[in-house]
């Protein structure tokens, strides 16, 4: 069965209509992604937290688990989104959360999208409000998780770069210094004769 929608020709399927673009969490997503990939796109989820809630949502809804999420009717895509904002409610390991026991008010929940996004910003301005050393570090824009940096992270100006070509200009001028001074000595010498 073949529909037309402006100058577009579409071919439905006699299963499922696929959407085209699903919103998940404030994220536009293709609807030919399969589940699992779809979660993934979304900021705060990582591969084994889709992995482990492509499992919970394919036994809750009854779903295949590689369905793809333009499949997926109204209904359960509020459930997935219910799914994917308390996750620890629906039985993901505590582990797995993205802010286990918050220190504002000590629950474990898991943030996504721009809550993760703004909480993150709001906890490096607390530290550098502290004055901690990890606060001096995010200040002075330099790495905070105690990498090296003697080599590596450096900002600014070229330090090597500059010195050779000082040393190249230093060494012609030294060059050209020594040359006049040779031609110098012999008339000094035929002077004294």
């Amino acid at each position: 069965m073949e529909k037309t929608v402006g100058n577009k020709t579409e071919t439905a399927s006699p299963e499922k209509e696929i959407r085209g673009v699903v919103r998940i969490a404030g994220k536009d997503i293709k609807g030919e992604i399969r589940l699992r990939r779809a979660l993934m796109q979304v900021k705060g989820l990582g591969v084994n937290l889709s992995a482990v809630l492509t499992k919970i949502v394919s036994t809750k809804l009854k779903v295949p688990k590689d369905i793809m999420i333009g499949e997926l009717s109204d209904e359960q895509m509020d459930a997935l989104t219910e799914m994917i904002t308390n996750p620890l409610k629906y039985g993901v390991p505590e582990r797995m959360l993205n802010r286990q026991r918050d220190v504002e008010t000590g629950q474990s929940l898991h943030l996504i999208g721009t809550d993760l996004t703004f909480r993150v910003r709001q906890d490096i301005t607390n530290v550098k409000d502290m004055n901690t050393w990890k606060g001096y570090r995010h200040t002075y824009g330099q790495k905070v998780r105690g990498q090296r940096n003697r080599t590596t992270g450096r900002t600014g100006m070229t330090v090597g770069v500059l010195r050779k070509v000082m040393l190249a200009k230093a060494a012609a001028a030294k060059a050209a210094a020594a040359a006049p001074a040779e031609e110098k000595k012999p008339k000094e010498e035929e002077k004294k004769e």
